[in-house]
């Protein structure tokens, strides 16, 4: 098992590239989207190779599923203009028939107002919050730990844990995340691809909407969608969910990321569909 950054290696050229993913990224049962999106991304931005024109926006439709392992990309430059290029990328296991397409849009710095007009939720440093690591009180049978949380350390921040009994009202949850081996740029910004692999965890605020018991269920993306701002410099990134809506089996979900000390990093929102559980 490697870093972040040596998982989301690709090699080729010409638009077709390949990389193999670890099963420690899987996340019930799958490979998280988030870091699916990675690799698509790491393999667009070899075919671009324009290091000036950042990650700005993307989006992904999981089309079908993708497996740990060996992996095809094909990358398509759709347009490369000076300040703004467009790059569609579709990643599947090989020989597969579908997988997940990711629309990009690179682009540099240009003149504009420059404002944020959201502020982060007020919630205890990591320090003082319980990791998702620590044992479960005993008595409480919940799921097995899923791999994704050995490479990523969560910290529940504002919300419930499932041991927890409330009365569900709102949907607001809010966690402190991290990685083990943070990849890091040149200039000690957070790769913006860890970024979005952060990003893509929100069905834990449609849990705390609907509140505890019933059914079990997971909620694999449907889509996701990730809009870049500030670089991150802190360690943890605060990530706040909401869910707005959810109706015949399907949720529509939102994330705010913010880094230590308060700046907007990202926002992210997906549309999931509901799977429940047998036995």
């Amino acid at each position: 098992m490697g870093t972040f950054a040596d998982d989301i290696v690709v090699t080729g050229d010409n638009g077709l590239y390949v990389a193999k993913l670890d099963e420690s990224w899987n996340l019930a049962p799958l490979p998280q989207g988030g870091v699916i999106t990675s690799l698509s991304l790491r393999a667009a931005m070899r075919e671009l190779a324009a290091p000036s024109q950042e990650l700005r926006s993307c989006t992904t439709v999981f089309a079908g599923q993708v497996a740990s392992g060996m992996l095809e990309i094909e990358v398509q430059l759709l347009r490369r203009g000076r300040s703004a290029s467009q790059v569609s990328v579709t990643i599947r296991n090989v020989g597969a028939d579908a997988g997940a397409t990711t629309l990009a849009v690179f682009g540099t710095a240009r003149r504009g107002p420059s404002f944020v007009d959201v502020a982060p939720p007020v919630v205890p440093p990591p320090s003082e919050c319980r990791s998702y690591r620590e044992p479960w009180p005993p008595g409480f049978e919940g799921r097995p730990p899923v791999p994704f949380w050995t490479r990523v350390e969560g910290r529940g921040a504002l919300g419930h844990p499932p041991w927890e009994t409330w009365d569900p009202g709102r949907s607001d949850v809010a966690t402190w995340l991290r990685f083990d081996d943070a990849p890091r740029r040149e200039d000690g910004a957070l790769d913006p691809l860890g970024v979005i692999t952060l990003a893509d965890r929100m069905p834990g605020c449609i849990g705390e909407r609907i509140g505890p018991g019933g059914e079990q269920w997971f909620a694999p993306s449907a889509d996701l969608t990730v809009h870049l701002f500030a670089p991150a410099r802190s360690e943890w990134l605060l990530a706040h969910d909401r869910a707005r809506w959810a109706h015949d089996g399907w949720a529509s979900a939102e994330s705010a990321l913010w880094d230590e000390s308060g700046n907007l990093i990202a926002y992210a929102t997906q549309m999931m569909i509901f799977t429940y559980l047998q036995g």
